[in-house]
């Protein structure tokens, strides 16, 4: 990519997200502005707000590398994003925005009436969030790096610092119209880029159809391979080799490999000619499925597709930047209709990563090699068209993706800063929701610093496991279902948000290697996510006793309109 035009692409992105926060902030004035926009954000406004902080760098980089890598099955990650919006919508929208709470562990308080779950909350929507953020600083500075060569810092420190200056600047007010531009910054940069790529496509002779058969070579390329990885071959194939193949060390050696596992260790390179077929590595890409997804995914991938279903369908009401962003609709069918713009919203940009990941397997299939197929995206506009044109769409797409750092980084730093002044610091006001800003980003800044590499889906993953598996059994009971206890939902989320934390941590460390453990762990959210039900739902039924008084009010608070509940209470 020439970094002659990418680079001035991200500076005027980075340029113009700032003078949109300036907007939001000349009209930012009260303590509600900052938290929740003073609840007065339309429909339309919301959900372009809400799906650009919700289309982070794995939805524009990571869904292509997965269909590249791992073809057309990758697909239900999208599915799974946009249906969980339905989920939200059915169940947690109208009721959440009608509690009249800030934040997720308000919500909690003011059902449960009970300290202990607000700080059990609070500590979740944290976790969760920081998990976040860190993929997203770590995705920035490897988007900078690859542009520009500059340390794989820098990214990183930048979006820190832009969204801090935002989101203190004017808090809720400034990123609702910072995260709805970039919104359509994103989808712009997907869509203009698709349509000359496809064109291309048309007249270049290529295959019609990219998973009909192995891919290919279709010219001669020399790929370098970063990290360790085992090819397995299904025929004989000739390469040239300078690097360690099999544990023999080769300087530009011609050699037939036979079919089966060849090692090749990192650093290798290896030349195939044209017409040559890819060979499958035995892991996933580097920021798509780690290497122990991959492996669950084969031993049993009809277990692992549910658990992924069932994560990302459950996962997304717990998410805290979506969440929060409900409470700024002005009323319960406000927000119901922001939801229904969202799945429009998202569902339109998830029919173009796929073109992409479909793309790559044709003119960039030696990603699946490197380990960095997400860089599908970036790459093919300079592949398949080249010269002015090609620069230039490759700057706008080198442009939407650290949009995506920024909006995604903004509604997550918002979301945790007002668990951190609400909760955390000694005060409450404007001036310690800006401390509260410094330190929700301090922490996951610090961690992509001096911490290596966490791929991108394994973080993702994690963070959607562990809020399917805690704060979905807390919504949906604490919605719908008058009987649940203070004890009960401390008891469930420790429970299935743990669980699910432990199983994943333990599948990212390498253990166990391979069997039905292994995939157990590597897919948690079909087994904690009824655990964290059933927990919640039993621990309530044995303490009676602790059913807060005034249950009956705020449940009506939560389901009649608006009005009706200002008799009724």
């Amino acid at each position: 990519m020439n970094e002659n035009f990418a680079v001035p692409a991200v500076a005027l992105v980075v340029a113009a997200t700032v003078l949109v926060g300036a907007f939001g902030l000349r009209i930012s004035r009260t303590t509600s502005d900052f938290y929740v926009a003073s609840r007065t954000v339309g429909p339309r406004l919301n959900a372009a707000a809400i799906s650009g902080e919700y289309l982070s760098a794995a939805s524009f980089l990571g869904i292509a590398g997965l269909v590249l890598v791992q073809g057309p099955d990758m697909l239900w990650y999208p599915v799974g994003y946009t249906a969980g919006y339905l989920v939200l919508l059915i169940f947690v929208a109208g009721p959440l925005r009608r509690s009249g709470a800030y934040t997720l562990p308000d919500f909690a308080e003011a059902r449960l009436a009970s300290p202990a779950v607000r700080r059990l909350a609070g500590a979740f929507v944290v976790g969760v969030g920081w998990l976040y953020l860190l993929p997203q600083l770590q995705g920035a500075g490897l988007t900078l790096t690859v542009l520009t060569g500059a340390p794989d810092s820098l990214g990183g420190v930048i979006v820190a610092v832009v969204v801090v200056a935002i989101v203190a600047a004017g808090g809720m007010r400034s990123i609702t119209f910072v995260q709805a531009f970039q919104y359509w910054l994103k989808l712009t940069a997907l869509l203009v880029p698709a349509l000359f790529l496809v064109l291309a496509w048309q007249h270049d002779g290529a295959p019609d159809h990219a998973f009909d058969e192995p891919a290919t070579f279709r010219e001669q390329r020399t790929v370098r391979v970063a990290d360790r990885v085992d090819l397995r071959l299904d025929r004989p194939l000739t390469v040239t080799v300078s690097g360690t193949v099999d544990g023999r060390a080769h300087d530009d050696d011609r050699l037939e490999l036979p079919a089966g596992t060849h090692r090749i260790e990192a650093g290798t390179r290896l030349t195939f000619a044209a017409g040559s077929a890819v060979p499958e590595p035995e892991r996933g890409g580097d920021t798509d499925l780690s290497p122990s997804q991959a492996e669950s995914r084969g031993e049993r991938p009809l277990y692992a597709t549910y658990g992924l279903i069932l994560a990302t369908f459950l996962g997304t009401m717990g998410l805290p930047h979506v969440v929060v962003r409900f409470y700024t609709s002005p009323h319960g069918v406000a927000a119901r209709r922001t939801t229904v713009a969202v799945l429009a919203l998202i569902g339109a940009f998830y029919l173009l990563p796929p073109v992409y990941g479909a793309l790559g397997r044709l003119y960039a299939p030696e990603l699946t090699l490197t380990g960095h197929a997400d860089a599908a995206v970036l790459l093919l506009p300079e592949r398949m068209i080249g010269g002015l044109g090609g620069d230039l769409l490759g700057a706008l797409v080198a442009g939407g993706a650290f949009a995506a750092f920024l909006s995604t980084a903004s509604g997550l730093t918002m979301a945790v800063a007002g668990v951190l002044t609400q909760d955390v610091l000694p005060a409450r006001g404007v001036r310690h929701f800006r401390l509260g800003t410094v330190l929700a980003m301090a922490v996951p800044l610090a961690a992509s610093v001096l911490v290596g590499g966490l791929p991108v889906a394994d973080a993702v993953g994690l963070a959607f496991a562990v809020s399917a598996s805690s704060f979905c059994p807390l919504l949906v009971l604490g919605i719908w279902w008058r009987r649940l206890t203070p004890p009960g939902a401390v008891a469930g989320m420790l429970v299935g948000g743990g669980s699910a934390l432990l199983a994943v941590a333990a599948t990212m460390a390498g253990f166990p290697g391979t069997g039905a453990l292994h995939a157990l762990l590597a897919w948690p959210a079909l087994w904690s996510v009824p655990l964290g039900f059933l927990t919640m739902i039993l621990v309530s039924l044995s303490t009676p006793s602790r059913v807060p008084p005034g249950t009956a009010a705020i449940l009506a608070r939560f389901h009649l309109p608006e009005e009706l509940a200002e008799v009724k209470t």
